[in-house]
């Protein structure tokens, strides 16, 4: 091809390439048009010009919304129930007291009606377009005059539990509005433990299509949702006779938003040598080995008139007995109540505690926290007697509001059987530190009790005298919780055993030095005189307490602080003994002073305890003629033997803490009266328990019964309420049972440890010796003769103890291995010459050689 044919054909391209060129973008203007007039029509009527879509209000968002102002408004919507919050500008940055508490709930699900679950700080922030809801962190304090404050958030993480979209907001006011269903029908704010509890049962998923809201209450200090959280398990187990379906249950909380209280309220520091709740808080700007300023919990008590030595509260505590609660009880309950004014009054105080009744027509519910509230229910399967909860301010430990929790149960004469020996022991509730168990053990004391009188043919005068002082001492109790003191388990030391029927003493001073304790029913022995079954009035403990925590502040610190160290300085005085749960010895890994301990009292708790299984033993000689009303089942009868039992087992456990004990004294260095911090116990009181457990635990006789009254302990049948296992007696389970309470403490590897670590600071009472005084105990009476039958559950599970212990994946220390083998081979040498007519004993004694020689022989 030419250059001439080649340009010509290029000429001809260029024009053709123009032309198609015009042509598109004559079409493209007609296409466009057709297209925006199809997109106007859908957005536009005719003849209105184009704009843009306008943003919705918060009045749009809301006109189908029923509203609740308050501190935060609530918008419910009236069709679908969709939650919305509005917050205001003002409120943007602010901190604020999240509370939470169950409202209804079965006992199986691991929490229940009133059970108080905590208290923290909540602050709300804006980040661009959402709110977000933050939990601080109130563990740390940073004097704001250390240059290290400008730190204080280094390496401090605080939690974003919420961050909702910003729906509306009005940009003249500066209110936002958000969805709430996202905050409190989740499980953002607060999470309901669902772990499995012993019985097999735990909650399954949160539902979120049966999760409601049922109710909301708004004020202008407070804002309050109960909501209904439904959990579905398709395929449950266990669940109890409190759940209608396993398959769905569903828990009620209520959550509050608190506005941050603004007073003068002057925060106290805990002590160790007196017990108040607290709030923990961590200086980390201190160089002190205990940089601690721990916020004792306590309401805000100011006097009327400062000047005055005693003075009325501007504000003062005051409780409404919940109208529920049966009309013969509430003078008990109110005079109960008003007895804590005894120990204001050592404070400074006139009339610090007030007392109302709930009217019939009130316009508020019991669970208003606006309101603290002495409240009944009746529960099948109760998880207290009586619980006395608060909730406080995070930053400070100022109490916000409490209320008392109150069983029905608690005055009944019914038992739950399988209930009746777990409470000496620790549950999964009682490492809370405002758990409290004093309702069910009056129950246990009361039940004895009544047998007591019955047996010793008291008048119904007495008796009623009993279940009042008891009414009375849980009230006072109780009360104490909620005004900020945690148990003193120590308290019940106060008298000698002598003085504990002397009215005249005890109706000045109190039974025990405090009513924050859990003693032992004062039951005289026979032939003695019968003073007070319980404390009735606030002891000396508490009203010292009270003067520590409530006695109006100096302003000047340094003179502040001597005020309260001269307060503290008496802790020293006997009658101001204190030690709280963390100290007790219901646990054997645990606590080591055998003075702070529940069930005893006096002293000197082992006479006490073997007195209370004396008169076990000779109520038990005699209950049998006293329960025998023509038309009346056994089953009270099956009900007094199992109390008398369980009370056996109470003083045994008693007797038991004294061996390896450790008295205590938290008094501080150059206090005047302060003993060592660590004291063993004596020689001759380790012997003294060792004694009385050999004769009242261990021996052939320990828990001899009238043959008859095995014949009559039948449990009145209900239903198919026998199909799991038969119904006789276990006798020889009921008595090996309290025996292993004795051997799991004696030999304890903390205890024999302890007891072994003691000899180099004053205990006399070797380990080897115990550990012979032991086996003594358990075998020395019948080496001779015929063993009986509870003697030979006794020795198996005594020498199976000795062989585990010897195992050296047992992981016990040297001495306790090697005295445990010296013992086996020193009951193997007593037994193996025996001689025995008796076959039964003479099985028994070949299979106890048996278990030696093959633990021997494996070691």
């Amino acid at each position: 091809m030419t250059v001439n044919s080649q340009r010509l054909l290029i000429a001809v391209a260029l024009v053709f390439g123009i032309a198609f060129s015009v042509q598109a973008q004559e079409k493209q203007p007609a296409d466009s048009t057709k297209v925006a007039k199809r997109d106007s029509a859908k957005t536009q009527k005719k003849g209105t010009p184009k704009k843009d879509t306008p943003k919705k209000t918060i009045a749009d968002l809301t006109k189908s919304s029923r509203k609740y102002p308050g501190l935060f408004t609530v918008y419910e919507d009236t069709t679908t129930g969709a939650l919305q919050l509005q917050i205001r500008e003002s409120q943007i940055g602010k901190e604020y007291i999240y509370f939470t508490h169950t409202v209804n709930a079965p006992v199986s699900a691991g929490t229940y009606r009133g059970n108080y679950r905590g208290s923290r700080v909540l602050s709300i922030q804006k980040h661009f377009d959402k709110i977000e809801i933050i939990s601080e962190n109130t563990a740390y304090y940073f004097d704001p005059k250390n240059a290290l404050s400008r730190a204080a958030k280094a390496n401090i993480s605080p939690s974003i539990l919420v961050s909702e979209k910003i729906a509306a907001r009005n940009d003249s006011t500066g209110n936002i509005l958000i969805k709430a269903d996202g905050i409190f029908l989740t499980e953002a704010l607060h999470r309901v433990n669902r772990t499995q509890n012993r019985n097999n049962f735990s909650l399954g998923r949160l539902s979120k299509t049966k999760t409601k809201c049922l109710s909301i209450k708004n004020y202008p200090k407070n804002t309050d949702f109960i909501i209904a959280y439904t959990y579905e398990n398709p395929n449950p187990k266990g669940g109890g006779d409190g759940i209608t379906d396993a398959r769905n249950v569903t828990i009620a909380l209520q959550h509050t938003l608190i506005e941050m209280p603004k007073n003068d309220y002057q925060p106290r520091f805990d002590d160790p040598r007196v017990g108040y709740f607290s709030t923990q808080v961590t200086d980390l700007t201190s160089k002190s080995a205990t940089p601690y300023r721990d916020l004792i919990h306590r309401w805000h008590l100011k006097k009327r008139d400062p000047k005055a030595k005693r003075s009325a509260p501007v504000v003062p505590i005051t409780y409404w007995i919940e109208n529920t609660t049966p009309h013969e009880l509430r003078p008990t309950i109110k005079k109960a109540a008003l007895a804590w004014n005894i120990a204001f009054e050592a404070a400074g105080f006139k009339n610090a505690v007030h007392v109302k009744e709930q009217p019939d027509d009130a316009d508020w519910e019991a669970g208003d926290i606006r309101y603290n509230v002495l409240r009944w229910t009746s529960s099948p399967n109760p998880p207290f007697g009586g619980y006395g909860p608060s909730f406080v301010n995070p930053r400070t430990g100022q109490i916000l509001g409490a209320d008392i929790m109150l069983e029905f149960a608690f005055l009944t004469s019914s038992l739950r059987y399988d209930k009746l020996f777990d409470n000496a022991t620790r549950n999964a509730d009682s490492d809370m530190p405002q758990y409290c168990s004093l309702g069910h053990e009056l129950h246990a004391s009361n039940l004895f009790g009544t047998q007591a009188l019955r047996v010793s043919g008291a008048s119904k005068i007495e008796v009623d005298a009993l279940l009042k002082e008891s009414i009375y001492f849980l009230i006072l109790h109780e009360i104490g919780h909620t005004l900020g003191l945690n148990h003193n388990m120590k308290s019940s030391q106060l008298h000698t055993p002598a003085q504990l029927h002397d009215k005249s003493r005890t109706g000045k001073m109190g039974l025990t030095g405090s009513v924050m304790d859990y003693p032992g029913v004062n039951l005289a022995l026979p032939g003695q005189k019968q003073g007070h079954y319980y404390t009735t009035r606030p002891g000396p403990y508490d009203i010292w307490a009270i003067e520590f925590g409530y006695s109006p502040g100096w302003d000047n610190i340094k003179d502040e602080q001597k005020r309260l160290e001269k307060i503290l300085a008496r802790s020293t005085e006997p009658e101001l003994m204190f030690g709280n749960d963390a100290d007790d010895m219901r646990s054997s890994n645990r606590g080591i002073d055998p003075r702070v301990m529940i069930y005893d009292l006096s002293s000197d708790a082992i006479v006490h305890a073997t007195g209370r299984i004396e008169l076990v033993n000779d109520v038990k000689n005699k209950i049998l003629a006293k329960y025998n009303t023509p038309g009346n089942t056994y089953h009270e009868l099956k009900t007094a033997y199992l109390i008398l039992t369980a009370q056996h087992r109470n003083a045994a456990i008693v007797l038991s803490r004294y061996i390896g004990g450790i008295y205590v004294d938290r008094a501080v260095i150059g206090q005047t009266g302060a003993t060592r911090p660590f004291t063993p116990v004596a020689l001759a009181d380790q012997k003294r328990a060792m004694d009385a457990i050999a004769k009242y635990v261990l021996s052939p006789n320990a828990f001899d019964m009238p043959p008859r009254l095995y014949n009559h302990l039948q449990e009145q049948r209900r239903g198919f309420g026998f199909s799991r296992a038969p119904e006789d007696p276990k006798i020889h389970d009921r008595v090996i049972g309290i025996q292993q309470r004795v051997f799991s403490h004696l030999l304890h590897s903390t205890v024999q440890a302890r007891l072994l670590d003691t000899a180099l600071y004053g205990n006399e009472y070797a380990l080897s010796d115990m550990m012979t005084d032991l086996t003594d105990a358990v075998f020395e009476a019948d080496a001779e003769g015929t063993v009986n039958s509870f003697r030979q559950n006794l020795q198996a599970e005594y020498v199976n103890r000795l062989i585990d212990i010897i195992d050296p994946e047992s992981k016990r220390i040297y001495a306790s291995r090697a005295i445990a083998l010296h013992n086996l081979k020193a009951i193997q040498s007593m037994l193996k010459n025996k001689k025995t007519t008796d076959a039964s004993t003479e099985a028994h004694t070949g299979y106890i050689l048996h278990l030696i020689e093959q633990a021997l022989d494996k070691r």
